[in-house]
């Protein structure tokens, strides 16, 4: 056995020191644990005995996503912390704009090798990140894959299981002419349209990482690791019945999200001119010359998450979220209008 697991190492995957990293994990993944979780994290697989009490009819709600190439500015920058943050937050919105809260969340990381000092790190946000959703963390996988990744770069997927009560499930069947649409801000990217914001920002205007952009405090690698929001917190506090449908503004942006969750004979307008586009978004727009409708539906444009409401609730809706009223829905075809 001893000279079988040298060889494996020798081949590029070293199951001795996956063992160590994994079980210096049990700590992060016990702090984002209930009463719910049965076991520990190492097991075939992760237990959950939810509480269902007070439901009428719950439905489970899954989902599954990934962070996409905004790791390579983690790679970049060396860190990681963030980027775990990310694919916690973003799988939770994912789930919410359904009406579902988080229960358990579990990860899956492969890498050309095992860092265990960037392995923390990145656990380390998968555990942040579930401590404030409310869910837990409870297991995942860890691949050695040489010959599959280039030095030092890994890939993150995780999967995300909520529950909501039947009768509260946004579907979207709600959604009339004359509602208004309520916009939650983004804080920059969130995990979608890397691949094109790196070819403008550094192939094309040749911008430093670690400086600021020109009219940017930040330097460009922290504004571009901004951890994605978890917005269910927000939605799920406000009073039953003010929602009547949500959707992340994720890959696709507002033309291809909203759609998604609009019922036959709606049409969302939205007006451009109700906030301010983040400058990092004119950045890329004007830097690599690229149409408006395609920036609307590549990025967010500074709109993370849109939230249907009633007209008669819109105000309420907006001093309560801290959003801005961009549109409304009227009669048409499943699609949206930007103004």
């Amino acid at each position: 056995m001893p000279r079988k697991l040298k060889a494996y190492a020798a081949a590029g995957v070293d199951v001795d020191l996956g063992n160590r990293v994994k079980q210096k994990i049990q700590g992060l993944a016990a702090s984002t644990h209930g009463p719910e979780v049965l076991g520990k994290i190492g097991g075939f697989g992760g237990l959950f005995r939810p509480n269902f009490r007070g439901m009428k009819d719950p439905v489970l709600v899954s989902s599954v996503d990934g962070v996409g190439t905004k790791l390579k500015i983690a790679f970049a920058v060396n860190r990681h912390d963030t980027v775990g943050q990310d694919l916690v937050n973003h799988c939770i919105n994912d789930i919410a704009v359904i009406g579902a809260r988080p229960l358990f969340f579990l990860d899956y990381i492969g890498a050309e090798k095992l860092e265990p000092t960037v392995f923390r790190q990145i656990l380390k946000g998968f555990a942040t990140a579930c401590r404030a959703g409310g869910c837990a963390l409870i297991g995942g996988e860890t691949a050695q894959l040489p010959g599959m990744y280039h030095p030092e770069e890994y890939d993150l997927a995780g999967t995300i299981v909520g529950v909501v009560d039947r009768p509260k499930l946004l579907d979207g069947s709600k959604i009339r002419p004359g509602d208004v649409l309520i916009g939650l801000r983004s804080n920059g990217l969130h995990t979608n349209g890397y691949s094109l914001a790196r070819k403008v920002l550094f192939q094309d205007l040749r911008l430093p990482l670690d400086k600021p952009a020109r009219g940017m405090k930040l330097s460009l690698a922290a504004e571009l690791l901004r951890v994605h929001p978890n917005y269910q917190p927000l939605m799920a506090s406000l009073p039953s019945g003010m929602l009547r449908g949500a959707a992340h503004i994720t890959g696709g942006g507002l033309l291809d999200n909203l759609p998604r969750v609009l019922p036959d004979g709606c049409q969302a307008v939205i007006d451009s001119r109700s906030w301010k586009v983040p400058l990092l978004f004119e950045l890329i727009q004007h830097g690599g010359r690229v149409p408006a409708g395609e920036m609307y539906q590549v990025f967010n444009m500074g709109i993370g998450m849109v939230l249907v409401v009633p007209a008669t609730r819109a105000d309420e809706a907006a001093r309560l979220t801290k959003g801005i009223v961009i549109g409304s829905i009227t009669k048409g075809n499943k699609d949206v209008v930007i103004l």
